[in-house]
């Protein structure tokens, strides 16, 4: 006879198993009415907020009652008085912000916003891997919250949503940023990019042909630009072709071509991307020590570490550095320099979740019928449910599946 103890994860299926099909969903459904907070972002250079006016007039509209601290869409150009004209109660205290049932924020919350939180509360906002301590995920789980992080949010074609819409902006404001500091006014070479009627065009090298390797080369091809993208995935330089509709030149990243092109490079932009938390670093020092004098680096990668070697972390505030006589442009979140459109592309994802978890019922039936929004969930009312983080901080984690099949 076997006596060997059943785990917990054995347990709550056989939990799930007994209970009636007719228990395990809960049928009763309808407009239900919801309590949203927005804390303003108190981490620096975060400009961006996760609700327009118009998003909350539209969640107002349906019944569901919304408080913005005061100041939350300021840097975006969002007023107070826009919020409160749309039907949003403007709040003075954070500590009346994190009443609400759910919270909607940029960043991860901080140690003194999480001792705000209450049992049994949701909150949605970025989780930022990069950054992720144990000591956060422990605050979480101990408040017993659910926490959604936007990163792990997909949408009905298995994308990442909001990743998607940052990324997008960030591939097309790096080269207008290159462009920028390719001109006299900023201390570059005084070229356009693009180039004219007569004039040889600008020499674009982009290293990732990811969302954002996508939207830099469309936006660099737009301008006249000469683009060549580098990769070491043929599937995504594939799909970038296609989606551009036209033949750019592409490569897998063999150093010996990219330092050709990178010579020869009047911007490079750094497009490169890990699941793992660290963007390999595939430029060396010595690459960009042969780039022509002047030219522009524009690394968004540099919030993963840095596509090149000389990347160093830099600031909105102060944005630049000069060495090797390249100029380097390496701010992370480059969307929150454009706060009013990644807010508007932000509370266009934001919203229509608002309205679907409202109409199913709440959020026990929409976990239950959306693996959307399942794959976002990392605390789950006080259990971790992200096997990676799990073994990353090694902290016990478990199925969402088996909970929210077992009724809890």
């Amino acid at each position: 006879m076997n006596d060997k103890p059943k785990s917990p994860f054995q347990e709550l299926a056989k939990q799930a198993s007994l209970q009636p099909q007719e228990q395990l969903l809960e049928l009763k459904k309808g407009n239900l009415k919801l309590s949203i907070g927005v804390p303003k972002e108190i981490t620096y250079q975060e400009n961006r907020v996760p609700l327009t006016p118009s998003s909350v007039n539209l969640l107002v509209n349906n019944g569901h009652e919304i408080a913005i601290e005061s100041g939350a869409g300021k840097n975006a150009n969002f007023l107070d008085k826009q919020y409160s004209e749309a039907g949003a109660k403007i709040v003075y205290s954070k500590v009346e912000i994190y009443k609400a049932e759910i919270i909607l924020k940029i960043d991860p919350p901080t140690k003194e916003e999480i001792d705000l939180m209450f049992p049994g509360q949701y909150l949605f906002s970025a989780i930022q891997m990069t950054n992720l301590s144990e000591t956060y995920i422990k605050q979480l789980v101990n408040k017993k919250v659910t926490a959604i992080a936007y990163e792990f949010l997909k949408d009905q074609d298995d994308t990442l949503s909001i990743i998607r819409s940052m990324s997008e902006i960030a591939g097309s404001s790096a080269v207008l940023i290159g462009a920028e500091y390719l001109s006299n006014t900023r201390g570059g070479k005084g070229e356009l990019l693009g180039g004219i009627s007569g004039i040889p065009p600008t020499e674009v090298v982009i290293i990732g042909a990811g969302t954002v390797g996508e939207y830099a080369a469309r936006t660099a091809v737009g301008l006249g630009a000469n683009v060549k993208v580098f990769d070491n995935s043929l599937a995504k330089l594939r799909r970038l072709q296609n989606n551009l509709g036209m033949r750019v030149f592409t490569s897998i990243l063999q150093p010996n071509i990219m330092s050709k092109a990178l010579a020869a490079a009047d911007l490079a932009i750094g497009a490169l991307r890990s699941d793992e938390g660290r963007s390999p670093s595939v430029v060396s020092e010595d690459m960009v020590r042969n780039m022509k004098s002047g030219s522009v680096i524009v690394d968004v990668s540099i919030d993963q570490g840095g596509v090149f070697e000389t990347s160093e972390i830099t600031t909105h505030t102060n944005p630049t550095f000069t060495k090797h006589d390249v100029i380097h442009y390496c701010v992370p979140n480059i969307p929150s320099r454009v706060a009013r459109t990644a807010s508007y592309a932000l509370s266009n994802i934001f919203s229509p979740i608002m309205l679907d978890i409202a109409e199913v019922g709440g959020f026990k039936n929409y976990f239950w019928e959306s693996s959307i929004i399942r794959n976002g969930v990392y605390v789950y009312k006080g259990n971790l449910v992200k096997r990676h983080i799990g073994e990353r901080f090694n902290m016990k984690f478990k199925d969402i599946d088996l909970l929210i099949g077992a009724h809890l």
